[in-house]
């Protein structure tokens, strides 16, 4: 049996002491990362992205990206061995380049933490109206009540994680067994009884144009899929062994990921009735099932995906007041001394969870649709794990890592580092782009939002919602923390040392 009281001396060499409870097995923290990605979430939120822009044909990003995120996945595998502390990229920027690189990287990953709350919270309704129409209910499925049903699971969420990560791992293993297995199972019974498409419709574009500009827009649903695979390390101070078991959750929930998320993918494609129709009609999910089966099988069927996106919901949310936890804890975020108080009783930083809640209600005063709060959300969690990356790579021309920890990269290590800038510098820029498909300008392709300012409205969202939390943090930054002093304590060799200056 492990020991906890070596983990808790291990997180006292941080200079931390241990106020979490403890529990998490290798599997919670392997369905935890695996939640926070939910291959379900993601497909049913932008499949029709995908489709209506290169056909079949946008399968061939899922493996692009999972490949991508994979060679991402193996640093922070690494890292997450040698900095076993809540907070993952916000921690692992502060060990290896210091106080404010890293203030900033976890600023906007908190934010980007926050509106991926946000956008799978909406993402819900696009599984559960269909479900409850199908029970008689006649719910429109508009943007009015796509936000009561979001505001209602954000309340729900922010409860439950008050009450503990032990009840959050529970309804998390459940639903991660449930979603596994609806989604393979419903990819059989689509592959045996309701294909309607040949094996290759992989390869057919259903009339529209297949160039690198329309293949990279249809890429964005793969690219908002497959993030948060850190979440296993962010929650390291609950997890069992976690310099052991964090670095396998975070690479087997990419791989996890990957698999079901193809199969599900493939069986969508294969279940289409009419490709032109569907595309067309800029057809997900939900009117695929609904075009193949019968009222109770669609219905059960929708609930199953519900609950896979509840639980990515819970996830995300888990994830995202850790992370606040954490930098509360080394006193960088407004309020940080009542942020970072944990309930002796219930071991879960309270406020936290609520004011994270809060935050991730503000989307919904104005909500234009669950694609526009997804576009600024992925665009920020690729610029932490850029900036994330280049900070390893500055550790790792300097020496790094020093010290031997249960996962390691060797001397492979810069190579993948390399490789991970590439691409994510790469995806980066794809997200970042100006276009309506995946970064639209209120003004003139996105008429649902308003930013009440004009100016604002002319930029494309990513740009405005990004350049405002920057603006906001560098204020914040320059007033209160730029004098305060960093928390840096760490084991021996764990901090990369600056290249010695030659002498005169």
């Amino acid at each position: 049996m492990h020991d906890v009281s070596h983990d808790e001396q291990d997180l006292a060499r941080f200079g931390y002491k241990q106020e979490l409870k403890r529990s998490l097995g290798v599997f919670s923290s392997f369905a935890v990362a695996f939640s926070y990605i939910s291959p379900s979430t993601g497909i049913f939120a932008l499949f029709f992205l995908g489709l209506t822009t290169v056909g079949g044909v946008f399968i061939w990003s899922w493996p692009i990206v999972a490949a991508g995120q994979l060679i991402v996945a193996l640093g922070f595998a690494e890292l997450s061995s040698h900095y076993p502390v809540a907070g993952s990229v916000f921690q692992w920027t502060k060990y290896l380049a210091g106080k404010t690189y890293s203030w900033f990287n976890g600023w906007i990953y908190l934010f980007a933490g926050i509106l991926t709350v946000a956008s799978v919270c909406a993402t819900l309704p696009a599984a559960l109206i269909p479900a409850f129409n199908n029970m008689g209910w006649n719910l429109a499925n508009d943007h009015s009540n796509q936000r009561w049903i979001a505001i209602v699971t954000l309340l729900v969420i922010t409860v439950m994680n008050i009450f503990g990560v032990r009840l959050v791992s529970l309804v998390n293993n459940t639903g991660v067994l449930f979603e596994i297995l609806g989604m393979v199972v419903f990819a059989f019974v689509v592959a045996a009884f309701h294909h309607h498409q040949s094996a290759g419709v992989i390869f057919h574009t259903g009339g529209t144009s297949l160039t690198t500009g329309t293949f990279l827009v249809a890429m964005f649903m793969s690219l908002y899929v497959i993030y948060g695979f850190d979440t296993a390390s962010t929650l390291a101070e609950e997890t069992k062994s976690p310099r052991t078991e964090a670095p396998k959750a975070v690479i087997a929930s990419v791989i996890g990921a990957f698999v079901i998320g193809a199969v599900f993918l493939y069986a969508m494609l294969l279940g289409i009735p009419n490709m032109k129709t569907a595309i067309a009609g800029g057809w997900g999910p939900a009117n695929i099932i609904d075009a193949n089966f019968g009222n109770a099988f669609s219905t059960v069927f929708l609930l199953v995906v519900s609950a896979a996106i509840f639980v990515c919901c819970l996830a995300i949310e888990t994830s995202t007041i850790r992370l606040c936890f954490g930098m509360a804890r080394d006193d960088t975020l407004p309020g940080s001394r009542y942020l970072r108080k944990v309930n002796p009783g219930l071991h879960t930083p309270v406020l936290a969870c609520i004011v994270v809640g809060i935050l991730s209600g503000i989307p919904f005063i104005q909500f234009a649709g669950v694609a526009v709060i997804a576009i600024a959300a992925t665009g920020m969690i690729y610029l932490s794990y850029l900036i994330g990356n280049l900070a390893l790579m500055r550790a790792r021309l300097r020496g790094w890592p020093k010290t031997r920890t249960p996962f390691s990269l060797g001397r492979w290590g810069i190579w993948i580092n390399l490789l991970a800038l590439i691409y994510g510098g790469g995806m980066l820029v794809n997200i970042a782009w100006p276009r309506a498909a995946t970064n639209p300008r209120p003004a003139t392709e996105a008429p649902a939002l308003d930013f009440k300012w004009h100016w604002l409205n002319t930029l494309p969202v990513l740009w405005s919602v990004l350049g405002v939390i920057v603006v906001v943090g560098a204020v914040y930054y320059a007033v209160v923390q730029r004098t305060k002093p960093a928390h840096l304590q760490a084991p021996e060799g764990e901090v990369p040392e600056a290249p010695a200056v030659p002498a005169a």
